[in-house]
């Protein structure tokens, strides 16, 4: 037996600033697990106590760490301009069944600068009356932006629903280009 195995899975974690906030990143040896948006302090604290009773062990803070170092680095880019998809490895470990098929579709099938709707979504992964479902999966997408549910629309133009509020949504659709800057 391992000592991941019998201490639980090693995770770490960082904070990084953003054009919409801060955001914390953790990560295991599989990949990237968890990010969470507007990462104040009561968030990180709440986002942290989850991943410890979820994974095991307590997640350690670790900005320097090679487990991030690529996720922090592209999601600056992103920010940034100066990338449209991510490349990362991910640890679907937070996710299973119906919601994992649906947020492996979304990462694979919705590339930046583009929607879909819950019920177009709902199709691709041959549930077509699953589109209530589908928003429900996107609310537990424990990687939203890497695994970008903001890009998932009601199918009368609404802009939906978003665990990270609807002005961060809207602020991430402006950056793909999706939606217009907004004024103010």
């Amino acid at each position: 037996m391992s000592s991941d195995e019998r201490y639980g899975q090693q995770v770490v974690w960082a904070v990084v600033d953003t054009g919409i906030g801060p955001l914390l990143l953790a990560a295991t040896r599989e990949g990237l697990v968890h990010v969470a948006f507007h990462a104040t302090a009561p968030v990180r604290e709440k986002a942290l106590r989850g991943l410890a009773e979820r994974l095991g062990g307590e997640p350690a803070e670790a900005p320097d760490s090679p487990l991030l170092a690529e996720a922090i680095r592209q999601v600056r880019e992103y920010f940034d301009g100066r990338r449209r998809d991510f490349d990362l490895s991910l640890d679907w470990s937070l996710i299973s069944g119906f919601n994992r098929q649906v947020l492996r579709e979304l990462a694979s099938g919705v590339p930046f600068g583009t929607v879909v709707g819950y019920g177009d979504l709902a199709r691709r992964v041959g549930q077509p009356r699953a589109a209530q479902a589908v928003g429900l999966a996107m609310g537990a997408n424990p990687l939203p932006l890497v695994v970008p549910c903001h890009r998932v629309v009601e199918s009368d133009g609404g802009i939906g629903g978003f665990g990270g509020g609807l002005d961060t949504k809207r602020q991430l659709l402006a950056l793909e280009g999706v939606l217009p800057e907004p004024l103010f």
